[in-house]
């Protein structure tokens, strides 16, 4: 894969992967009514664990570490959006809402990392 190509597929990708998160967000919106953003905790701790996979599953030699470029790099970087949740919890914040954007800000990140640990471990375990 040439590098003007991989490059082309990482854009491509992007835009797959921010697509599919509008849709979901969408989706997510309309059915879990909350005033705490949980459409973006769910896209960017799913987000996290595919992308742990991914990479498992490329360390285990099963992807081809240019396709780790293309899926991780554009289609999951397209699909998770922590800068939207960090701008949820400015806003929750700002509204004095403590606990939601402690627990949005903390919560997400330490889950986030686990979940991607977890799909790390289980790309290496199905590499085998």
């Amino acid at each position: 894969m040439s590098g003007l190509l991989a490059a082309a597929l990482v854009c491509v990708a992007g835009g797959v992967g921010a697509a599919a998160r509008f849709v979901l967000d969408g989706v997510l919106r309309q059915r879990l009514s909350s005033a705490y953003p949980l459409s973006t905790t769910i896209i960017n701790l799913s987000g996290s664990l595919l992308l742990g996979l991914l990479t498992g599953l490329t360390l285990g030699h099963l992807v081809d570490p240019r396709w780790q470029l293309v899926l991780g790099t554009g289609l999951m970087g397209g699909y998770t959006t922590f800068s939207t949740a960090s701008f949820e919890v400015a806003r929750l914040v700002e509204e004095r809402r403590w606990a939601a954007g402690t627990t949005h800000a903390l919560g997400t990140a330490v889950t986030a990392v686990g979940l991607a640990g977890g799909g790390l471990a289980l790309g290496l375990v199905l590499s085998r």
